[in-house]
Order: structure tokens, then C-alpha cells, then sequence
């Protein structure tokens, strides 16, 4: 039996740990109101799930970015990977304004 803790999840879209004094939430792939209520959900920093939602509209969510792997992909959401995976995992601000086009 080991002594070592468990280690602490992963968010799988900034790389860095999820600690237990991160903030945190649950992302919807499929958003709720695009049909994923019972579609996989994944872990992330909140900041991370509040850069999602203020850069792609539900409907983006549903039709083309409901993979993580998308989501990296987007040229908006690499730039808030790169610049996020710098500061520690506690670390939290506010996200803008709304920045999506409507």
C-alpha cells in the first residue's frame, strides 16, 4: 500500500492540475440546451469554462467544438491555453466582458 496521495485531476484544456484550492466546474461537450443533459462532461478551472463560453455560442458548443481536441484547437482558446498554462492552478480572474459575435 502506498503513502503517496492521489493525484490531482488534470483540467484537459489549460494541462494544469485541478488542486483543491482551484476553483472548478463541470463542462457540458454538448451544451444542456443543445441536447448533451446527459452527454459527457468533463472537469475544468472555471477560468477555463468561463474563456469557453465567452468566446463560442452554444450552438458553436453543439455543431463544431463539443470535443476537447476542438476546443484546443480554436485559434482564441490556444492563445488562453498558452497564456493560462504560465500562472499557477489556484490561480482565477475575472473573465471580460462577452466577447463571442452575436
Amino acid at each position: 500500500m502506498s503513502d503517496a496521495a492521489p493525484q490531482d485531476p488534470v483540467c484537459p484544456l489549460c494541462g494544469r492540475p485541478i488542486t483543491p484550492g482551484a476553483r472548478r466546474s463541470l463542462h457540458h461537450l454538448v451544451p444542456r440546451l443543445k441536447g448533451g443533459k446527459h452527454g459527457p462532461v468533463v472537469a475544468l478551472h472555471q477560468i477555463c469554462h468561463n474563456e469557453i463560453h465567452a468566446t463560442l455560442t452554444e450552438a458553436e458548443l453543439a455543431r463544431d467544438y463539443n470535443t476537447i481536441a476542438a476546443l484546443r484547437a480554436h485559434p482564441r482558446l490556444a492563445r488562453f491555453i498558452r497564456w493560462v498554462a504560465k500562472r499557477p492552478p489556484e490561480f482565477h480572474s475575472r473573465t471580460p466582458g462577452r466577447r463571442r459575435k452575436r
